[in-house]
Order: C-alpha cells, then structure tokens, then sequence
C-alpha cells in the first residue's frame, strides 16, 4: 500500500503522455493514421484526451494525501511529483493549441509556460548551490487553478465532441468562465514565480 502513491504519481506521467498523443492524433499529427481520420474517432480522440486529463489532475490531489496518510512519503515521490504537474499541465497546454486557434489563452497560457520553465531552471541553479526552495501554499494553490482552469478551457475547446449545445448562453458563460480562471491562474503562477526569485535571490546574497 505505501508504494501506492508513486504509482498514483508515476501514473499521472502516463496520463499526460496519453493525452499528448490523443491530441496530436486528432490534429492530424500522427503519419500514416490521422489522414484516414473521420471526424466521430477525431471526437473520440478528443474526449479520451480530456478524460485522461481529468484523471490525471486527480491523482495530484490523491498521490499527496495518500502519501501522508499512509506515512509514505519518499524522495521519489517528492522527485515525481512536481515533474508529473509540469509535463501534465504544458502537455495539456500544448493539447490545447491542437484544438484550433486559441486568441484568449495564448497569453496566459504562455506566460504560464514562461513561469515553469524558469523556476524549474531558478531549482536547479539554486540546488546546485545548495539552497533549497520550500513550494509555498499559494504555490500549491496555483498547481490546483492550473488544472482547473486548464481543464474547463479543454472543454469549451472541445466542446462538439461531447455533444454539448453550440450557440447557447450556457456555452458562451462556460468559455468566459473558462478565460476568467485561466487568467487567474495565470496572475497567482506569476506571483509564485516571483516569491521563488525573491527566496533564490536573498539565499543567494547571504
């Protein structure tokens, strides 16, 4: 049971690069299998890659409070995770663009890339130096407004493969909801970004 939560997080690693695929398929990016694509397996390929997602984002709830619960935290799972929430969330990202143009999230969704890419490389400057970087609460605040707002933006992209109605209040409310949560994650993976360069920059001066 205690090797449960590196599964758990191993598995969300999976997920994402089943999601990546799917995407990519549907796009017409896999040689020799998307230019035979009808357009129902181009819709089934959608909405695997959104439940993969949603899965996936689960697990990142679930690996840590198993991984406490049942006193089993390990320097794997410590290596694991954080890994597993980046390739997730820049594969659902990049997921995204497949789904056609996106004018209101190209922005946040890039200056969320720029974010994790720089601390990643800002984690490992300063670990070579041996300063650690403690993750903040709004920053595991702000892994949790990524998937959220990532997920409902898969959706409203992927709106006609789950037979949703098109042209409705309900659909323009969900996209505007959708934006305002991206946008939101977006400002807060900002801010975190600029706690973790401050931090690095005082242990750095002392």
């Amino acid at each position: 049971m205690k090797a449960l939560p590196n599964i758990l997080t191993a598995s969300r690693l999976v997920m994402a690069l089943f999601m990546f695929v799917a995407f990519a398929a549907a796009a017409g990016a896999v040689p020799y299998y998307s230019d035979r694509l009808e357009p129902e397996a181009q819709f089934a390929l959608q909405r695997w890659a959104v439940y993969a997602f949603v899965v996936a984002a689960l697990t990142d709830f679930l690996d840590g409070w198993l991984a406490r619960k049942l006193n089993a935290e390990t320097v794997w799972g410590a290596i694991l995770d954080p890994i597993g929430d980046k390739v997730l969330v820049c594969g659902a990202i990049l997921g995204l663009m497949s789904l056609g143009p996106q004018p209101m999230v190209v922005l946040p969704a890039g200056l969320i890339l720029f974010r994790e890419f720089t601390v990643s490389a800002l984690r490992e400057v300063t670990a070579g130096k041996g300063v650690s970087l403690p993750v903040t609460l709004l920053a595991k605040w702000k892994t949790t407004l990524q998937l959220t707002a990532l997920g409902m933006e898969l959706i409203a992209a992927a709106w006609g493969a789950f037979a949703l109605p098109d042209g409705t209040p309900f659909r323009y409310g969900f996209e505007t909801a959708a934006h305002a949560m991206l946008w939101l994650a977006a400002l807060v993976t900002l801010i975190t970004g600029f706690q973790y360069w401050e931090q690095a920059r005082k242990a750095l001066s002392n």
